[in-house]
């Protein structure tokens, strides 16, 4: 599913306006929206391993979660901590 596992965004349905002609400022008569097509907007997720009630899981969180701290990410596997120096 196309949701992040944190907060829930998800795709929402917006519009891809495309124009045509010279802007006034630049001495044109102006632009003139030619056609708008729906389209979607994605969220931007990233699969990572995350503690999600206790145990570790990999799930798909947007980079939003990720920033704020609110996706807790999950510590390293003991066998894959690096050696101490």
């Amino acid at each position: 599913m196309l949701a992040c596992a944190i907060c829930g965004k998800k795709p929402f349905m917006g519009s891809a306006v495309t124009h045509r002609g010279m802007l006034k400022k630049q001495g044109g008569v102006g632009r003139r929206t030619v056609r708008v097509n729906p389209r979607r907007f994605l969220p931007n997720l990233q699969r990572i391993r995350v503690l999600l009630n206790g145990t570790v899981r990999r799930a798909r969180v947007c980079t939003a979660c990720i920033k704020s701290g609110r996706a807790l990410k999950a510590p390293l596997h003991p066998s894959r901590r690096p050696l101490p120096a």
